[in-house]
């Protein structure tokens, strides 16, 4: 689903336990353009409620040809060495999670936000005296 505000891409990846077991996950991308540096990312598991993670769209770019991040979030690909896979490690208090999410629907989704706003112009989508009353209202 695409509009001029909106890209929204469904996926399904694999949430790994062990080298020889993995659950499938569903996750769902979503690109909204006033708010231009990030893609939100929920996780849809039968047993919990969704589980919403806030990625940098640079970052998840950077992880389709290389190793990108530090800290809590960390994204490498598997491309070069043929797998058709990215890794994304998510950490927080309650422990990590390691998800094998498919290269091209990751590349798809990315290539149709960058027909909207391309990398290297977000700054000139964001509203900037909206942002600072918000930070403004918020001290």
């Amino acid at each position: 689903m695409e509009s001029l505000r909106t890209v929204v891409q469904g996926l399904t990846a694999q949430l790994v336990v062990s080298r020889a077991y993995s659950l499938p996950l569903c996750v769902r991308l979503r690109y909204e353009p006033a708010d231009p540096y990030v893609v939100r990312a929920t996780f849809f598991s039968h047993s919990d409620e969704p589980v919403e993670w806030v990625l940098g769209r640079d970052l998840l770019a950077d992880g389709l040809t290389g190793s990108a991040g530090r800290g809590d979030v960390r994204i490498w690909s598997a491309a070069d060495r043929g797998d058709q896979a990215m890794y994304v490690s998510l950490g927080s208090r309650a422990g990590t999670a390691l998800l094998e999410v498919p290269v091209q629907d990751v590349k798809a989704f990315l290539e149709r936000t960058e027909a909207l706003v391309p990398r290297g112009t977000e700054a000139g989508r964001i509203d900037w005296d909206v942002e600072l009353a918000r930070l403004l209202s918020q001290s």
